[in-house]
Formats: structure tokens, C-alpha cells, sequence
């Protein structure tokens, strides 16, 4: 292998070379370099393409986080695709001979050769199956494990040798080459997709937004499909753009059908982002299908992003704060998203504060039918960036996800406005959020949680007690003015014994009046009524007092 990287390492040296990223060049062949120098985003995509699939790969999940790249890079890599010819026939026919225990005449009636569509990663067929149900078979390109993992094992090396500079600090690129290695090796289990699309399929079968009839998601043929090999149910359409250009064979001709189809996309997709926390990370035009029966499919589910409740709930409070253009909100809900583990960095919130007021300032004139969120969202990643936050990697696959289904949306439909098809979901989103699917669980949670904070309170006030008496715990106070401080302190303590025998002489008049009544009873509780009464207006008095003359 490690012959086989220094090969490796000497084509992409020559690449750097070509393209005059000397800095590069520098640090594979001396093992050093001070701060690099990014080259601009048309040369690295062009450096990234003539590297090979694994490093356009690399390229598109770097189009993921924006929370990293400025928006010129985001925007250049999401752009970037395989220009790969597909494998040959005979060879493809070996990979998927050597998944089956059975011949393959004897579980497909025809397979067409001639692949469909083809990738870094795989290739499809479309074929038959002895039921006569058409099917797609997507195919893992041989030898793609050793390429990936040859690949991989540079990553690790140039990210090893730029950690020890400002920059590998910075962006700790060992844990985001980790990250971006797992996600290299996830997308060669076929399993895990399979994984993700049949849970995608289940998320979108119900629904309250829209109608699940109207959207699918093509079935898994389980028993068929293996690490290298994806049988799924095919799909008969075109994408999206193409049924508007050819509306004619498939519909999508009418102004009233280009929106409702834009309306159901939209609503499907801010479920699966509000409500499921599981969803599709990349619904670019490609991978959205107009059907011939006229439902809309949704394919290619192997980029995907999961949210918590709790990030649910601040994603929901970020677009209200972007549409009331509160920079302030913003900020504390950007803080409440970073990364816990990376807040070592100094932070300068009221520089981020400031940007996010520069940011939302473009939008003060600006109808919400003309507010694009997946921009709106980029922007605040962006700020978020440049003042050393750095927030979770589905934070940046969410934004790209919801960049791709405006992009998509809107060239299909030029008058769709994403906020105009999310406003008549936010009073679900609310109840949701307030009482949850259940209210009654809702509530006994509440009471649980309740009950718990009552028992441990104390436990913790006499936990500090024991500290404080011990002297194990050490406080490091300022005071000013001891003396005033002293003055206020005995004013409250004798205001609280005050109100306590207020309180204590209210409480034996009520016990005295529901006695049996005399008339001695009865006039020593109405005695104690009035000394409570002027006990409560002279407390009353003094605190007033005391409240003006600290104003003064």
C-alpha cells in the first residue's frame, strides 16, 4: 500500500504542479508549510475534477458545509461532477455474478447493458425481474474499495501534516478528515442507503401537509441488495426540468400544476426537515422525478442529514428571528447551535452580532415573498465563520439541502416562494413544539421533570451547605460599600421578619374565626386582622421608601 500511495502521491503532485498550487506541492514533497494559500474556486474545482471521483467526491461533501468555506467555494463545488464513463458491460456483469448465490437469469428476465446513469461511486441498469416488475440495479464500480481507500490514506496524510499549522488549528483538519473518510467509506455500503431510503419512504407515507399518494420514494428489494449491489423499484419519468420543457408528454405544463407540484415538494421537504429530523440532503433537480402517472419521485437517498428536537426547535426560532430581521436572536440561537467542543476559540459575539445586522439589513425592504432561506440561512453560516463558530456538520448539509430545493423549485417554478409555502405550517409547528404529538405525555413529562427539580434542589442546597461549613468552598468576591450593602441586607431581613408575623397573625385569625365563635374569639381575631393590616401597610411604606432611595 505504501508504494501505492507514493505512486498516488506523485500524480497529485504533478496535478498541484500544473495548476500552481506550489504550497501543496510543498508540503507532500517536504512534509512542511506555513499558512496555505486556497487557490481560487474555479482552479480547485478543475484540481479536484483531474484528481479523479474520489476527490470530486470529496469536493461535493465539502459543498456541505458552508460553516467552513465562503459562499464563492459552496457555491463552485456544488456544481462539480464525475465526468466518468461508465464500466463496460462484461465487467459490470461480473460484479453483480459475484453477489448472487443463484445464476442471475434465474432472478432477472432482462438486463439492459447499457447503464442509465453513472457515478464516482456506481453505475445503474435498468432490468427485469422474473415477476416482470422493472427494477433499477445500482452497481458499485470494481475496484472503487482499494481507490477509496488509497485516497483516503492521503487525506489522513496531508491532514497530519497540516495540524501542526495555524490553519490545521483552526479547522482541526485531522477530525474533519476523519469525518470526511467515514463518509467515503459509508458511501460503499449499499446497505446504509438502503437504510435511508426505506426510512425516507416510511417518513413520507403519512403526512398532515401534504398528500402522501402524491410523492414516492422507490422501494428496496432487500433480499436482492447487498453491500455493492442496490435493487430498487424503477421509477418512470423524467426529472423534474425536463417535464417542464416537455410538458406536452408529461404534464407540468399548466402555471396551476407547476405549483401544486412545487407546493407538495416543499411541504415534503420542511417535514422531513421540521417534523421527521431525517432528511434528503440533496434534492437537486436530478434527483426529483415527474412521474408519467403524474406523482412526484424522489431518489438517490445516500446524502442524508438527521436534526435532534432541539435543533428543530432552534432552526424554527432562526427563520422567525431572519424574518423579523433580529440580529440579537440570531446570535444567541447561532450560539445555541455551535459545537460545544469548539467554543475554545475566542469568540467575538458583538462583531458577530454587528455582521448579522449588516446581513439581515439587506432584507429590511424586502417582501417575505422574495426572502430565499436557504441564502438567508448560507449568510448566517457565513458571519458565523468568519467569527470562529463552527456549527455541526447537518447544520451545513441542511443548508445545502434547502439551497438545492429553492434552486430546483424556482427554476421550475419561477413563482414559488418558500416562505409563502411554510407560513400555513407554522401554527402545527408551534402546537407541535409547545405540547408535542402527545399533550398528555407532554404534560406528565412536565410534572416529572418538576418533581425531580423538587427532590434535587435540596439535595444540592445542602450539598453547598456541607461545602460552605466544611470550607472546601472558596468564593472570591468584589464588595463595594460594606457598609450600604449591610444596611440593605438588614433592611430585608427585617422586612421578611415583618411579613412573617404578618403572615403568621393572618393565619390564627382564619384558624380563630372557623372555630366555634364567641365574642372573646371573635374580637381577638379581628385584632389580629388589623395588626396583620398595619403590619402589611407599614411594610408596604418602608419598601417604597427604600426603593426611592436607592433610585436617588
Amino acid at each position: 500500500m505504501t508504494a501505492i500511495v507514493s505512486s498516488r502521491q506523485r500524480e497529485i503532485v504533478e496535478v498541484f504542479v500544473r495548476y500552481g498550487w506550489d504550497y501543496m506541492r510543498q508540503l507532500l514533497t517536504l512534509g512542511k508549510g506555513d499558512e496555505p494559500e486556497i487557490p481560487t474556486p474555479e482552479i480547485l474545482c478543475n484540481i479536484l475534477t483531474d484528481l479523479g471521483p474520489v476527490y470530486v467526491k470529496l469536493g461535493q461533501l465539502l459543498s456541505t458545509r458552508p460553516d467552513l468555506l465562503p459562499p464563492a467555494y459552496v457555491e463552485a463545488l456544488s456544481h462539480l461532477q464525475s465526468d466518468v464513463p461508465p464500466v463496460g458491460w462484461t465487467e459490470i456483469e461480473i460484479v453483480i455474478r459475484n453477489q448472487f448465490s443463484q445464476p442471475i437469469d434465474q432472478i432477472f428476465e432482462t438486463i439492459d447493458e447499457q447503464a442509465v446513469a453513472a457515478g464516482s461511486i456506481a453505475q445503474v441498469h435498468r432490468a427485469t425481474l422474473k415477476s416482470g416488475e422493472p427494477v433499477a440495479i445500482k452497481v458499485q464500480r470494481p475496484g472503487i474499495e482499494a481507490i477509496v481507500a488509497r485516497d483516503i490514506a492521503i487525506f489522513n496524510q496531508i491532514a497530519g501534516l497540516l495540524s501542526a499549522t495555524d490553519f490545521g488549528k483552526r479547522y482541526n483538519v485531522v477530525s474533519l478528515a476523519d469525518e470526511f473518510g467515514r463518509s467515503l467509506q459509508n458511501e460503499l455500503d449499499f446497505t446504509q442507503e438502503a437504510q435511508y431510503t426505506e426510512q425516507l419512504r416510511k417518513n413520507l407515507s403519512t403526512s398532515r401537509w401534504f398528500d402522501p399518494e402524491q410523492i414516492i420514494v422507490p422501494k428496496i428489494y432487500h433480499d436482492l441488495s447487498n453491500k455493492k449491489i442496490l435493487v430498487l423499484e424503477w421509477l418512470d419519468g423524467v426529472p423534474i426540468l425536463k417535464a417542464k420543457l416537455d410538458g406536452k408528454n408529461y404534464g407540468g405544463d399548466s402555471d396551476a400544476e407547476r405549483h401544486a407540484i412545487s407546493t407538495l415538494l416543499f411541504r415534503a421537504f420542511f417535514q422531513q426537515y421540521l417534523i421527521d429530523g431525517f432528511f434528503h440532503a440533496d434534492p437537486h433537480p436530478g434527483n426529483l422525478f415527474y412521474l408519467r402517472d403524474g406523482r412526484i419521485g424522489v431518489l438517490d437517498c445516500g446524502m442524508t442529514g438527521v436534526l435532534n428536537p432541539r435543533m428543530q426547535s432552534v432552526i424554527v426560532e432562526l427563520v422567525l428571528a431572519i424574518m423579523d430581521l433580529d440580529a440579537d436572536r440570531c446570535t444567541q440561537l447561532t450560539l445555541q447551535l455551535a459545537d460545544p467542543m469548539d467554543m475554545r476559540r475566542p469568540i467575538n459575539l458583538a462583531q458577530m452580532r454587528a455582521d448579522y445586522d449588516r446581513l439581515l439589513r439587506r432584507y429590511y425592504n424586502l417582501s417575505l415573498s422574495n426572502l430565499n432561506i436557504g441564502e438567508a440561512f448560507g449568510q448566517i453560516l457565513e458571519a458565523a465563520r468568519l467569527n470562529n463558530l463552527r456549527l455541526p456538520s447537518n447544520i451545513g448539509l441542511l443548508t445545502k439541502s434547502i439551497v438545492n430545493l429553492e434552486g430546483a423549485g424556482r427554476e421550475f417554478d419561477p413563482a414559488v416562494n418558500a416562505m409563502e409555502e411554510v407560513r400555513p405550517l407554522m401554527t402545527d409547528l408551534f402546537r407541535r413544539q409547545l405540547v408535542g404529538e402527545d399533550p398528555a405525555r407532554s404534560i406528565l413529562r412536565t410534572a416529572l421533570e418538576f418533581k425531580q427539580l423538587s427532590l434535587e434542589s435540596p439535595r444540592q442546597v445542602g450539598f453547598l451547605l456541607d461545602r460552605l461549613s466544611s470550607e472546601t468552598l472558596k468564593l472570591n468576591l468584589v464588595l463595594q460599600d460594606l457598609n450600604a450593602m449591610r444596611r440593605t441586607i438588614d433592611d430585608a431581613a427585617s422586612r421578611r421578619s415583618i411579613s412573617t408575623v404578618a403572615s403568621a397573625l393572618i393565619i390564627g385569625a382564619a384558624i380563630i374565626s372557623t372555630g366555634q365563635q364567641t365574642s372573646q374569639s371573635q374580637l381577638i381575631g379581628n385584632g389580629f386582622f388589623v395588626a396583620a393590616s398595619l403590619l402589611g401597610l407599614w411594610l408596604i411604606f418602608t419598601t417604597w421608601r427604600s426603593s426611592r432611595r436607592s433610585r436617588s
